[in-house]
């Protein structure tokens, strides 16, 4: 079995050819499935000779990946030989890699001396979004023509005619990484609900700034019609919370519900008096939020929307989120965005409303700005704030990059950042206990180099600790 492309004309086909290099790691497990090419050769159609690669096979010279493999697909790719160099892609979005991708096959088209045609699928599939961006590239390694991003388009263009082009960027290519990564977010919600069935969808409004990112999002991605959020008030939650959460509902004009929970938490806690004596602590705090949990989940049962849980990714590393209650659902959305970047979110959203994408256009932010600038708070317990238990989000989610993106040790982290030694080792002793959270919670969405899940392979049963780099 091969990853295979086929050149068809006038009804059949003339030439297949099979992809060289199988790429496993991250989210990639070709080499499971797939049985690599044994050589490489263009195809011919009158008289036009076509280099097609496959993915993986034009990022072959690129640094740090070269070394993966022991032969080059590219290796015989020249003007002697092949006349337009043709990739087809599945290229999964990522922040950096949107930003190198454009450079990447402009130094080929360059160094082979060749037009080079990108050609990259669009949408979501299950956690992966791919974002499209076709681009072709003449032999000075100028862009000549490029597709749309985030949406199907269809772009003629001719290749190796000396003159005459105008080139044709996607205007998305130089947006704000703000806004790319909300069009992505909003593509894989869409998509994801889509493919499995579900046109709308449900989530628990807080009042804070993730719950009303993520419904943003799914506005965005669906129709204001087709979302509902349910605010679950308890005796904890302030005012200003309750209210902040309805505001946006009505900015938004999706649905809206409101079901307290208090009623349900005495019963629970009176229940539990006898045979655990004690409740308070974590145990009545995780009560709050399993009951809001189960109230999704009848919304989720009895109205058929997909319940969408809105944690983010500095949470979900580090735990600070509970089994059955706001990790219930079946899309994670901001599983993968870590804190710094849902504020980034909240701002781009407020600071265009017109660009979010809703019909008709948002007049005005859709994010009440308390929900952006108080201090975020789950507000289980009274006064309670995140960094009772966390290091100020700005210090967390450098510790995340490196550690989880970067693969850094704790104590270079420590030495690099000038962070405490014991904050690192405790962000990071936080992170490696709390991966059996993470194999139960609802699939995300991929937007970094290193998202948790199918690109990140860790045993929850394992007894190391310490450093596993010293250096």
């Amino acid at each position: 079995l091969f990853n295979a492309a086929a050149l068809c004309h006038s009804g059949r086909v003339i030439a297949r050819c099979y992809k060289s290099l199988l790429p496993t790691y991250d989210v990639f497990d070709e080499d499971r499935y797939f049985e690599p090419a044994s050589a490489f050769a263009p195809m011919e159609l009158h008289g036009h000779r076509l280099g097609v690669t496959i993915c993986e096979d034009a990022w072959a010279e690129v640094e740090g990946l070269a070394a993966r493999y022991h032969e080059n697909p590219l290796a015989e790719v020249g003007p002697d030989t092949t006349d337009v160099l043709v990739n087809l892609s599945a290229s999964p979005f990522t922040l950096n890699k949107l930003a190198f991708r454009p450079k990447l096959f402009a130094e080929l088209a360059k160094k082979h001396r060749v037009s080079v045609v990108l050609v990259n699928q669009v949408g979501g599939n299950d956690e992966l979004v791919f974002d499209g961006h076709a681009a072709v590239y003449d032999p000075r390694a100028e862009l000549i023509a490029a597709g749309k991003g985030f949406t199907e388009d269809l772009v003629v263009v001719d290749v190796g005619i000396e003159g005459g082009h105008v080139a044709v960027s996607d205007p998305l290519l130089t947006a704000p990484q703000d806004e790319l990564l909300f069009r992505a977010l909003v593509l894989g919600v869409r998509d994801y609900c889509r493919k499995t069935g579900f046109k709308s969808v449900v989530l628990g409004l807080s009042g804070g700034i993730d719950s009303a990112v993520v419904a943003v999002i799914a506005a965005a991605a669906l129709g204001r019609e087709r979302v509902l959020g349910v605010s679950m008030p308890s005796r904890y939650s302030s005012e200003g919370s309750k209210s902040d959460a309805r505001e946006l509902a009505q900015r938004l004009g999706i649905g809206w519900q409101t079901v307290p929970i208090e009623g349900p938490l005495t019963a629970m806690l009176a229940s539990l008096r006898e045979p655990l004596a004690d409740t308070s602590g974590v145990t009545e705090e995780n009560l709050q939020a399993r009951l809001r949990g189960t109230i999704l989940m009848a919304f989720s049962n009895k109205l058929g929307h997909l319940l969408l849980t809105t944690g983010n990714k500095s949470e979900m590393a580090v735990g600070y989120c509970t089994l059955y209650g706001d990790m219930n659902g079946g899309m994670a959305v901001l599983s993968d965005v870590s804190k710094q970047w849902v504020y980034r979110l909240a701002r781009w959203a407020n600071s265009n409303p017109a660009s979010v994408g809703l019909e008709p256009a948002l007049s005005g932010p859709p994010i009440p700005e308390p929900s952006i600038t108080k201090p975020p708070s789950a507000e289980l317990r009274p006064n309670q704030t995140d960094q009772d238990t966390l290091p100020p989000y700005d210090v967390l989610d450098q510790i995340l990059e490196r550690y989880i993106e970067g693969r850094q040790s704790p104590g270079r982290i420590a030495r690099e950042t000038g962070f405490d030694a014991a904050t690192v080792s405790r962000v990071v002793r936080m992170i490696d206990t709390s991966e059996y959270k993470r194999k139960q919670a609802a699939i995300g969405l991929k937007v970094t180099s290193v998202a948790f899940g199918s690109g990140r392979r860790m045993p929850i049963a394992q007894g190391w600790r310490g450093e596993r780099n010293p250096g």
